[in-house]
């Protein structure tokens, strides 16, 4: 929808200075019949982790996903980020290994809309 906000952020503090980021948007799900919350970015500065900011974040949007009537919270992590990936566990996510991501850049974005 044009006009519309298709992004959104919340932003974590220590005190008066932002140390990190979650940038999420909502999706649709065809399987659950309802829409989703994606969260695209998770970011705190390297030198405010292990300080609670990044569960902050994680509990702030899976409380935003359940008040929105949300089927599910997904996100992706790469395979190699096992401090990620077990922070994540710890939270009580699951590890979809049965999916793998697929994606277009923009040269192939461009070849396929010249061709079609």
């Amino acid at each position: 929808m044009e006009g519309a906000a298709s992004a959104h952020c919340v932003l974590a503090f220590d005190g008066e200075t932002p140390v990190g980021f979650a940038l999420y948007f909502y999706n649709f799900s065809t399987f659950l019949a309802r829409r989703g919350l994606y969260l695209e970015n998770l970011f705190v500065r390297p030198d405010h982790r292990s300080g609670g900011h990044g569960k902050a974040l994680l509990l702030h949007l899976a409380k935003t996903a359940h008040a929105k009537v949300c089927g599910r919270m997904e996100w992706c992590v790469l395979d190699w980020n096992q401090p990620a990936i077990d922070f994540y566990q710890s939270l009580g996510a699951e590890m979809m290994s049965e999916w793998t991501t697929c994606r277009l850049n923009q040269t192939a974005l461009a070849r396929i809309a010249e061709s079609a």
